[in-house]
């Protein structure tokens, strides 16, 4: 009964999510880009009465930022009584001229219903590629638990509980370190004329798990510097979730619904998506994870892609399958499990199935033992890349693939 009554919750906040997402962008369809998102979940902390500041960093240029604010997967209704977004200086100081006040309908204090997401008005600033933007949010209550992600290797920043609204604050005085998570922001978009957004689709490896915090080393943020050296009008927006899986939704919220239960939102809600990147299936392998509680299966994998293109094409978006990375010496492995990556990288390569294929897999294997990751690219743990290994994986992207 609480797994039926969670589906219900869950579809009914996606319809709202949906609806919100499909009102914002319906004045700039066609000149809005997604300059930075994440894939949110379920099971962050709660606030009282703080100003937290947190830093995004956006892939695109262009101007009139608006930000998606999401109250998605709280219980309780959010209350936001001042936000402002402006340049980050360093740390939690801000730029000198830089501030501008978040609104929504012209009110710079708002209510997020809970299950619900909201955009707010253009800002009236520019926005470049690669600059720290600063989004401060002063919520003047105790919330339920916030609807977050956890694993942003970016560091966030909150005033001690019961401090007030420090939400213009040039310095950071009044801010510590509260961690590397975001809170309550999802997305942003800026118009840019003539730009697309591509969306990295994934799990840990995608959202850059074991890379250093700040550095922006994330394969997505590769290909975005990639993407605006060769002067391609293309944003890049990662929704990788660490710990993600393909097909079920695993134990711990904070890894997000499954993959296919978050394409929809995640992925085609976005403003101007032409071409999604996919790179899901090893949380699945690791965890034998299959449909209705069933030992995963090769065919399992294959037919969770197949689920994720047709419903990509449904929408008119082009989507590009990416191998899964080796992980022998890892606890994820074994020789089963090595066959069912194995047999579904085969399939990613040859079907045809996709628009298009990255073979991350040949990028980041040792040559010599080609189920292990090259020693050089290992973040220790025999699973995910480090820097190095980001790097190699951002760099064996064709930019000449479909919609890049």
């Amino acid at each position: 009964m609480a797994k039926r009554a969670f589906v219900v919750t869950f579809l009914a906040m996606s319809w709202l999510a949906l609806a919100a997402a499909a009102v914002s962008a319906a004045d700039d369809k066609n000149t809005r880009v997604a300059t930075w998102a994440i894939g949110a979940a379920a099971g962050g902390r709660s606030f009282q009465a703080q100003t937290v500041r947190m830093v995004v960093h956006p892939s695109a240029s262009g101007r009139a930022p608006r930000l998606r604010l999401s109250n998605l997967y709280s219980t309780g209704p959010l209350n936001i009584a001042h936000a402002t977004l402006s340049v980050q200086s360093k740390a939690a100081t801000l730029q000198p001229g830089s501030l501008h006040a978040l609104t929504v309908g012209g009110k710079t204090s708002f209510t997020i219903p809970a299950g619900s997401e909201i955009w707010t008005d253009p800002v009236p600033m520019r926005v470049a590629a690669g600059q720290n933007l600063a989004v401060s949010l002063y919520l003047p209550e105790t919330t339920a638990a916030s609807t977050w992600h956890q694993d942003a290797f970016e560091t966030t920043y909150a005033t001690m509980p019961g401090a007030g609204d420090h939400a213009t604050d040039i310095n950071d005085d009044a801010f510590k370190p509260i961690g590397t998570s975001w809170y309550y922001v999802s997305a942003m978009t800026v118009e840019a004329t003539g730009s697309r957004t591509v969306v990295a689709f994934g799990d840990s490896i995608t959202d850059g798990y074991k890379t250093p915090v700040s550095a922006n080393a994330r394969w997505p943020d590769v290909l975005s510097r990639r993407l605006v050296a060769a002067g391609k009008p293309v944003a890049v927006a990662n929704v990788g979730i660490g710990g993600n899986r393909l097909l079920t939704d695993g134990p711990d919220p904070a890894r997000g619904i499954s993959a296919l239960h978050r394409f929809d939102h995640d992925v085609l809600s976005l403003p101007n998506v032409r071409t999604v990147i996919l790179l899901e299936g090893i949380n699945d392998i690791g965890a034998d994870a299959g449909p209705d509680g069933r030992v995963l299966t090769a065919a399992d994998l294959i037919d969770g892609y197949r689920q994720l293109i047709r419903q990509a094409r449904r929408a008119g978006v082009r989507i590009i399958g990416a191998t899964i990375l080796p992980s022998e010496g890892s606890g994820y492995f074994s020789e089963t499990r090595e066959a069912t990556r194995q047999a579904a990288n085969t399939w990613i390569r040859t079907s045809g199935a996709f628009d298009g294929v990255v073979d991350f897999d040949k990028a980041v294997r040792d040559p010599q033992h080609p189920r292990r990751l090259l020693p050089l690219y290992d973040a220790g743990d025999h699973l995910h890349p480090n820097a190095a290994g980001m790097q190699a994986m951002g760099e064996s992207i064709d930019l000449h693939l479909p919609g890049l």
